[in-house]
């Protein structure tokens, strides 16, 4: 029997541009103005670049074990608060308890992530919004863990937009496997 428990979240970014301060210094008479912010300067004023591969493998991470902490606790208010404006703006503690509880009652335990290497299938900035998608699965002894995670800038660090997990037994989880980063030797074409 395949069990697949997908649980995802999404929360309406709210448009905001941060607005370009300028900062004039007394100067002598005879400098020049200081030049306005172009148009591409201030569309990229709010984006973050895509994190190194350590630190993209520490926010999903740190992101799965605040999801295993409320998981294990039934308390939703730390992932809420560690969350991003727009999904704290939008999901109270309780809802995120009432969204969760299929895996809950499935008793899923994440702690692994913490030692394990994920297989990350998708890491980008998104060019319309300012949001941050990573995708990837997790290694298990019954299975694999898929996860699908979004995060938003915000006072210039990306925090937990929107969230999906995943679990699937280990016959599925290897008809599944796609390796995308593996080592492999030029010459002979052999991982």
């Amino acid at each position: 029997m395949r069990i697949t428990q997908a649980i995802a979240l999404a929360a309406a970014l709210l448009a905001t541009s941060p607005a370009a301060a300028q900062v004039s210094t007394p100067q002598k008479p005879a400098a020049t103005k200081p030049k306005a912010a172009t148009a591409d300067q201030k569309q990229n004023a709010g984006r973050l670049p895509v994190p190194s591969a350590e630190k993209l493998v520490l926010l999903v991470r740190l992101s799965l074990l605040t999801l295993n902490d409320a998981l294990q606790t039934g308390n939703y208010t730390v992932l809420r608060d560690r969350a991003g404006p727009s999904f704290s703006h939008n999901n109270t503690a309780a809802q995120l308890g009432r969204i969760f509880a299929p895996l809950e009652n499935q008793n899923l335990d994440l702690s692994a992530v913490a030692m394990q290497i994920p297989t990350l299938t998708a890491a980008e900035v998104s060019d319309a919004e300012p949001l941050l998608h990573i995708a990837g699965t997790f290694p298990g002894q019954a299975g694999q863990l898929s996860f699908d995670l979004t995060y938003e800038a915000s006072a210039g660090h990306w925090r937990l937009f929107g969230i999906s997990v995943s679990e699937l037994p280990a016959t599925v989880a290897g008809a599944q496997a796609k390796p995308t980063n593996p080592t492999k030797d030029t010459k002979s074409g052999k991982p």
